[in-house]
C-alpha cells in the first residue's frame, strides 16, 4: 500500500502534463483531488462530450444560495486531467478538501477556492527562491521551471523538497482553515487506506504536500475536525471563461494568460510558432502589417532573447517583447490589440443539459419560455404595448437582468409611438449573460429576489444624489417593491446632506419619469412626487444664489444641469413647483450678479414659456448688449440665451437687429476675441437654422429699415443745451463753467 503525493499549480499546462505522464506510469487505483466533495457525483461528467472547459464547480447553500463559491477548471488544470485520466481508466476518483458544507457556514459569501499558499502570508515567499535563480518575479520563474517542461523525472519530488523547506523555513503558521483542510485531507487519505486501495495518488495544490507526507495521529486530526458547523449545500457545473481565471479578475489562484497556456497545452515545444502566427492573423484582420516574415523573425528574436537569459525556451515575456519590436514598430498599440484575444483568449464553456443548474438560472429559463421570449444569438426587435400585461411582465423581466448587469434588452427610442405606455427593445443573448448570472446568484435564488437585494446593496452603497435617484428610477421600472422604501429612506437621508444645486437638478429628472410612467405600470409614486417635489423646492431656493461667483467651466456644467432640470419640473405638471421655478429663474435672469452664461438662459426660458411680456426679453437683451457692458459678458449672456436652437433668433426681428447691432458696433480686435465663443454658439445649430440665419445676414432685409449708431459727428442744439448751464454752475461753482462765447 503506497500513497503518491503529486503537488501542483491548479492551472498549470507543465504540471498537468506530467501529471499524466506520472499517473501512467503509477497506474493508481484510487485518485484523491483537492477540490470538494459535495461535487463527487459531478466529476462523472468530465471527459463526457456536452462538459467543454472552462468550466466550473459551483457550490452553494441550499437554504441561501448567495452563499457559494467556485472551483474553475480549464482543459490544461491538472485536477481536470487527474479526473478525466480516472474516467478513462474506471479508476475512482474522489475530492479531498474540507467539505464546503463546513466552510460556507464559517465564511458566507466569500470565495474560497483553492489557492497556491494561504491568505496569511503577506509576502510571496516563492518570490525568494525566483529571485535566487535570477528571475524578477515568481510567474516567470515558475512558467520556465515547471509549465513548459516535457517530461515530469523527479518533478513532483523537487516540488515537494522546495514547498517543505519554504513552510518549514520563509512562511508563517497555517491559519485555523488552513489546518482543518489539511487535516480532512489526510482524514480522506486514511479512508481510501482502510478501504484497501494499494496504489492511493493525491492531486493538491503544491503548498499542502508537506503537510500530508508528514502525517500526524488521526487523534490529533479529529479533534481539529470536531464539532465544525454544518449547512446543507449543493453542487453542479457552471460555464466558465479564460478572463475569470486571470489574476487581474481577482481570482487568487488564477494565471496572467490563460491562452498563452492554452497554447502551451496543445502546442507543446511549437507554442510560440502558433502563438506567433495566430498573433499575425490578428493583426490582418485589424488591417495592420504582419506577414509570414514577421513571424519568422520575431520567433528568432524571442528565441535570442530566451538564451541570453540562460532560460530552456521563450516564454511569453519574450514573446512579448518580440512582437513589441518586430510586429508593433517599438510600439504597444499591437500589445494592446492581443492583450484579450490572445493572451486572454477569453472563450467561454459548455454545459450540457443534464446538469443541473443555478435555481437564479432555472428561474431565468422558466420565465423566457413562458413569456416566449427567444434566446438568439442575432438582434430580435420587441415592440412593448405596456398596457398589455403580459408585455409588462417582458419589461419587468428585461429591466431586471439589466440592472444585474444581463443586458440581454437594450433599450430602443420609439420612433412614432406618442404614449408613455410603448417600449422598444433590441434583444441579442451573448455567452457572458451565462456567467453574469452565476454570478447574480449570489443575491437570490429568483431574478425577483436577486434583484432586490441588489438594488438594496447598491443603494446603501451609492453616496450621490443623481445616482440614487437614477436607481429608483430602475427599481420601480423592474417593479422591485422590496427595495422601494430603503432606497427611498436612502435618497431623503442624501438628499438632506446635498447643498450642490447641480446635483440637486440631476436627480429631479429620473423621479419625474418615474411618477409619469407609474400610472401605466400600476405603481403608487405618491412617496416618489413628495420627494420630487422636496428637491425641487430646494433647487429653487438655492439656484439665485448658486448662481453668483462662478467659474466659466463650472457654470458651463451647470447650464446644462439647469436645461435638464427644466425640462424635468415642467414635465411634472405640477402648477405650484412651476411657478415657484420660474419665480426663481426670473430672479436670476435680471440679476447682474449671475454669471452671464446662466442669465441668457434664464431669460429664454421664460421667454419660451411665455412667463414675461413680449417685450420684455428684448429689453434684456438690450441691456446686456449696451456699451457699458464688457464684451466678453455679453457674449457669454448671448451664448446662454442663444444655446437651445436658432429659431428665436430668425424669427424675432427684434431680437435680430439688438444682436446684429451689438456686432457690428464691435471693434476689430474685440470682435476677433470673441470669434471662438461666437463660433461655438451657432456651431451648435442645425444645419437648416444655421442655413436660414446665413441668408438672413446676407440680404440685410429683417421687413424694416435700421440705422446702426456710430460716432460720426452730428449737430448740437445749442439753445437746448444752453438751459443746463444754470444748474452745472450751481453743483459745480460759479468759477467751474464760465459763460459760453457766443458761437461756439
Amino acid at each position: 500500500m503506497s500513497v503518491h503525493l503529486f503537488g501542483i499549480r491548479h492551472h498549470g499546462p507543465g504540471c498537468a502534463r506530467s501529471l499524466l505522464q506520472a499517473l501512467r506510469a503509477l497506474q493508481p487505483d484510487c485518485i484523491l483531488v483537492e477540490g470538494p466533495p459535495e461535487a463527487d457525483g459531478l466529476t462523472g461528467h468530465v471527459g463526457r462530450p456536452g462538459l467543454t472547459p472552462p468550466a466550473a464547480l459551483l457550490v452553494y447553500a441550499t437554504a441561501a444560495p448567495e452563499r457559494a463559491v467556485f472551483y474553475p477548471f480549464a482543459a490544461y488544470s491538472p485536477e481536470w486531467q487527474a479526473i478525466r485520466h480516472a474516467n478513462e481508466q474506471g479508476v475512482p476518483v474522489r475530492f479531498c478538501d474540507l467539505p464546503q458544507s463546513h466552510r460556507l457556514v464559517a465564511a458566507p459569501g466569500t470565495d474560497d477556492a483553492p489557492t497556491a499558499a494561504p491568505a496569511e502570508i503577506e509576502a510571496d515567499p516563492l518570490q525568494w527562491l525566483a529571485r535566487a535563480a535570477g528571475y524578477g518575479d515568481t510567474e516567470t520563474w515558475w512558467d520556465h521551471l515547471v509549465e513548459q517542461r516535457r517530461d515530469s523525472l523527479d518533478l513532483f519530488e523537487a516540488i515537494a523538497e522546495m514547498m517543505t523547506v519554504v513552510r518549514n523555513e520563509m512562511a508563517p503558521s497555517p491559519s485555523q482553515l488552513e489546518l482543518r483542510r489539511e487535516a480532512f485531507m489526510r482524514n480522506a487519505i486514511r479512508t481510501a487506506e482502510k478501504e484497501g486501495f494499494a496504489r492511493i495518488a493525491v492531486v493538491c495544490g503544491a503548498w499542502h504536500v508537506p503537510a500530508l507526507a508528514n502525517r500526524p495521529t488521526a487523534r490529533s486530526d479529529a479533534e481539529l475536525l470536531k464539532g465544525l458547523p454544518k449547512e446543507k449545500v449543493a453542487a453542479t457545473w457552471v460555464p466558465w471563461s479564460y478572463g475569470r481565471l486571470t489574476f487581474a479578475s481577482g481570482y487568487g489562484a488564477g494565471v496572467v494568460a490563460p491562452g498563452w497556456y492554452q497554447h502551451v497545452w496543445e502546442r507543446g515545444d511549437q507554442a510560440g510558432l502558433y502563438w506567433l502566427t495566430d498573433v499575425a492573423a490578428l493583426l490582418r484582420k485589424n488591417d495592420l502589417d504582419a506577414s509570414s516574415a514577421h513571424v519568422i523573425e520575431a520567433l528568432r528574436l524571442a528565441d535570442t532573447l530566451a538564451a541570453l537569459r540562460e532560460r530552456p525556451r521563450a516564454g511569453v515575456d519574450e514573446l512579448l517583447e518580440a512582437v513589441r519590436a518586430v510586429f508593433g514598430q517599438d510600439s504597444d498599440a499591437a500589445l494592446r490589440l492581443i492583450q484579450r484575444d490572445l493572451l486572454i483568449n477569453d472563450r467561454l464553456g459548455e454545459v450540457p443539459a443534464d446538469v443541473p443548474t443555478l435555481p437564479l438560472v432555472q428561474d431565468v429559463q422558466a420565465q423566457q419560455k413562458r413569456l416566449r421570449l427567444p434566446v438568439r444569438a442575432d438582434t430580435v426587435d420587441l415592440d412593448l404595448d405596456l398596457r398589455q400585461p403580459a408585455h409588462l411582465e417582458k419589461s419587468v423581466l428585461l429591466h431586471r437582468l439589466a440592472l444585474l448587469g444581463v443586458s440581454w434588452g437594450r433599450h430602443q427610442l420609439a420612433q412614432g409611438k406618442s404614449g408613455t405606455f410603448h417600449e422598444l427593445w433590441r434583444l441579442a443573448w451573448e455567452p457572458e449573460f451565462a456567467i453574469r448570472l452565476i454570478e447574480a446568484s449570489l443575491w437570490g435564488a429568483t431574478l425577483e429576489r436577486a434583484a432586490n437585494a441588489y438594488a438594496v446593496s447598491r443603494g446603501a452603497a451609492e453616496s450621490t444624489l443623481p445616482d440614487l435617484t437614477t436607481l429608483m428610477q430602475q427599481i420601480l421600472l423592474a417593479d422591485l417593491r422590496d427595495a422601494v422604501d430603503p432606497v427611498m429612506q436612502r435618497i431623503q437621508d442624501v438628499g438632506a446632506l446635498t447643498p450642490d444645486l447641480g446635483f440637486l437638478l440631476q436627480a429631479v429628472p429620473p423621479l419625474v419619469d418615474v411618477v409619469r410612467y407609474g400610472n401605466v405600470r400600476g405603481t403608487d409614486t405618491g412617496a416618489v412626487a413628495h420627494i420630487a417635489g422636496g428637491l425641487i423646492t430646494r433647487a429653487c431656493i438655492a439656484l439665485p444664489y448658486s448662481t453668483r461667483a462662478l467659474a466659466d467651466d463650472a457654470a458651463a456644467t451647470l447650464l446644462e444641469q439647469l436645461v435638464s432640470g427644466d425640462q424635468a419640473i415642467r414635465r411634472l405638471q405640477d402648477e405650484a413647483h412651476t411657478q415657484a421655478w420660474f419665480s426663481a429663474l426670473d430672479t436670476v435672469a435680471r440679476s447682474d450678479l449671475s454669471h452671464p452664461l446662466i442669465a441668457g438662459r434664464c431669460t429664454r426660458i421664460l421667454k419660451e414659456q411665455a412667463q414675461w411680456p413680449p417685450d420684455a426679453a428684448a429689453q434684456q437683451l438690450s441691456l446686456r448688449c449696451s456699451p457699458s457692458v464688457t464684451p466678453l459678458v455679453t457674449a457669454q449672456w448671448l451664448e446662454g440665451f442663444l444655446d437651445g436652437g436658432g429659431t428665436l433668433l430668425a424669427h424675432s426681428d427684434e431680437l435680430w437687429d439688438l444682436v446684429n447691432a451689438w456686432l457690428m458696433a464691435q471693434p476689430g480686435d474685440t470682435f476677433v476675441e470673441l470669434l471662438p465663443l461666437l463660433r461655438r454658439t451657432f456651431g451648435s445649430y442645425s444645419p437648416a437654422e444655421r442655413r436660414q440665419l446665413t441668408e438672413r445676414a446676407s440680404t440685410g432685409s429683417s421687413g424694416r429699415q435700421y440705422k446702426v449708431v456710430t460716432s460720426a459727428p452730428h449737430t448740437v442744439d445749442r439753445e437746448r443745451a444752453a438751459r443746463i448751464l444754470p444748474i452745472l454752475r450751481t453743483i459745480l461753482g460759479s468759477a467751474a463753467a464760465p459763460e459760453p462765447v457766443h458761437g461756439e
